[in-house]
């Protein structure tokens, strides 16, 4: 599934110096894991953040923004931003600023064990 390959390159520009930012391939898009943590990405058209849950209700609020629901339900601290929500400079900076605000406070994913070979 394609993704929004400019609005990744938007966001790949403004955390490139930032330490321990990898990218990876999943939901269909692009998502950039700062310290081994999703933080921010790109689904089809939209940017993908993962905010504090606390702030999840009045962020819902701002233009562009929806609940994440890629599983149909929505998930806690994600949401969309849509082009209409990333028009400024200011707009986009503050949704990455959102995101890495958030990031030292989120949870890691459990690592998967691997199997072992027989």
């Amino acid at each position: 599934m394609a993704y929004n390959e400019k609005l990744s390159d938007r966001i790949r520009e403004a955390i490139q110096d930032l330490p321990n930012v990898t990218e990876k391939l999943m939901f269909g898009g692009i998502c950039y894991m700062v310290n081994d943590k999703m933080c921010i990405g790109v689904v089809k058209e939209e940017m993908m953040c993962r905010v504090d849950p606390a702030k999840t209700e009045q962020l819902l609020d701002l233009e562009g923004c929806r609940p994440m629901d890629f599983t149909k339900t929505p998930m806690k601290g994600f949401v969309y931003v849509s082009e209409d929500g990333l028009k400024t400079k200011g707009q986009f900076d503050f949704w990455i600023q959102q995101c890495l605000e958030y990031n030292p406070l989120a949870k890691a994913s459990p690592k998967k064990k691997k199997l072992a070979k027989k």
